[in-house]
């Protein structure tokens, strides 16, 4: 990508960059006499196989400054309303150790997202985030009025807003009315006002107007507040549990609607994809609202590795390839089925899409306590994963880091599903989509293959033409992949098989 200069009165254009080096505009100084921009080009054989060039753009004299060259580990970056400094992103690495906070881990996490403060004429660089917990989400602003820098951060289960003041490094909780903020906009002359929009476990779509002075908030839009009213939603409360380690480990619980306490429900666990936290809304393609109403008893769990929590607690996700998760997983379920006597634990479910697709068939090879699986676009075997592309090298450069099949070949097998095949028990489903460029589809196939010749309880639903996230399916596709979940959560949890059997009917070969 390169970028493009276009010119209203003449209605002509032209290139600003050229050559082989992909490049993005981060921010325009507010006197549009400055452009900042980042530059990226591939290195296959330097890890971790890409570096970033921040450059400056003079707009009148076309003269290009290179601020910050060949670094791996920044992602954006933003002008001070006087353009002298800039707000920097990156992994809590991006300029050496100035940024760490990993106590006895090795490696940080690199996709948990930090705040720097780096100054143009002498370069020098502050650590804006170090001790805070929740993770940079999205993109900042740096406002012009009042100097500050408001912006989204993952914090556990929640995307809040927040407000730094770089005079003095304080970082402020603005007060908002959702659990998860999506978006949100600071006008370049307006320090009173602040729009916001957000979900949370029971609605979504809520826009609203914070006044900053006072610290309220007014509801200025809700459009989906009409349908959503016509649902019957459960409740979801926090739970939390203490791990064998002493950590504490945050969770969910959703009830059905009609919930009955001396009733006893089944049970279907979920937990991260990448190492994302799950969030409260209601968009996601597994909210737990959904299998709610089907009368499961749900729980989220954010297990260690995942980002939002602190340095230290998502570097556990480098170079452990889910045993430290998988630890916190089955840990919590049992802790979770003895502390709510209305769950049944003979009828417990578990799925997972992606790294928790993963996660999903790694689980069934260190324990018996699920009655059934899934796994969406899972991988079975980290080795194959790691060579069969782009994402697969560079994602294992943060979940693997500094780590190959050739100098730890028991991380990339001891692990993976597909070795430890024959320690799977659970009925499990495998379902891919066929054109998936991030987990090639070949990571369930193999694991089908290796199941089935072991005669286990195994069945793959491949998705005709579609990659790798089931919220991109066209409708059709995405309301039958739904159903298939439901029908095999129905046939192992509930004991009733005739919604499997009528889609996917035995052939009888």
């Amino acid at each position: 990508s390169i970028i493009m200069k276009y010119d209203f009165d003449t209605a002509t254009s032209q290139p600003v960059t050229f050559g082989t080096k992909s490049a993005s505009i981060t921010d325009i100084s507010a006197d549009g006499k400055y452009l900042l921009f980042m530059t990226q080009r591939e290195t296959p054989s330097e890890y971790p196989f890409y570096k970033f060039n921040l450059m400056q753009l003079d707009v009148n004299t076309m003269k290009v400054d290179t601020l910050i060259a060949d670094n791996p580990f920044i992602t954006n970056a933003i002008y001070s309303p006087d353009a002298k400094r800039l707000l920097v992103v990156g992994s809590p690495r991006a300029f050496g150790e100035t940024g760490l906070n990993i106590g006895n881990q090795p490696i940080p996490n690199d996709f948990d997202s930090q705040a720097y403060l780096y100054n143009i004429a002498d370069k020098k660089v502050k650590a804006l985030t170090k001790d805070f917990n929740p993770s940079l989400a999205g993109e900042p602003v740096w406002n012009h009025r009042d100097g500050k820098v408001y912006f989204r951060a993952n914090d556990g289960f929640f995307v809040r807003l927040y407000s730094l003041d770089p005079a003095n490094d304080k970082i402020t909780r603005l007060p908002v009315d959702v659990q998860t903020v999506n978006n949100f906009s600071v006008g370049d002359s307006e320090s009173d006002w602040l729009s916001y929009c957000g979900q949370g476990d029971t609605y979504s779509g809520m826009a609203y107007l914070l006044n900053l002075k006072k610290g309220s908030s007014k509801l200025i839009a809700d459009p989906l507040r009409a349908d959503l009213n016509k649902l019957e939603l459960g409740e979801t409360t926090s739970w939390t549990f203490t791990a064998s380690d002493g950590t504490l480990i945050d969770g969910t619980m959703t009830l059905p609607p009609n919930f009955d306490s001396s009733k006893k429900y089944p049970h279907i666990v979920y937990y991260y994809g990448g190492t994302s936290p799950s969030q409260h809304g209601l968009t996601h393609p597994y909210v737990p609202q959904l299998f709610a109403s089907r009368d499961y008893v749900v729980y989220v769990v954010n297990p260690s590795g995942t980002y939002g929590y602190g340095q230290e607690f998502s570097a556990r996700h480098v170079n452990a390839w889910g045993k430290r998760t998988a630890d916190d997983i089955i840990e919590g379920v049992k802790k979770f089925c003895k502390e709510h006597p209305f769950v049944d634990s003979k009828k417990i479910g578990c799925m997972g899409a992606s790294y928790g697709g993963f996660m999903t068939q790694y689980l069934q090879t260190r324990t018996n306590i699920f009655a059934a699986a899934i796994s969406h676009a899972g991988i079975s075997d980290v080795t194959s994963y790691w060579g069969e592309g782009y994402w697969g090298y560079s994602y294992n450069s943060v979940a693997a880091a500094e780590s190959y099949p050739w100098t730890n070949p028991e991380l990339f097998t001891k692990q993976g599903s597909l070795f430890n095949a024959d320690k799977i028990h659970t009925p499990l489903l495998l379902i891919h989509g066929t054109a998936d460029t991030n987990v090639p589809i070949g990571e369930s196939v193999q694991l089908f293959n290796a199941l089935r010749i072991l005669g286990r309880d195994v069945e793959f639903i491949s998705v005709d033409g579609e990659n790798h996230t089931s919220g991109s399916f066209p409708f059709e596709k995405r309301l039958l992949w739904q159903n298939t979940v439901m029908a095999w959560f129905a046939k192992y949890l509930k004991d009733d098989p005739r919604w499997w059997n009528d889609m996917y009917p035995d052939p009888n070969l």
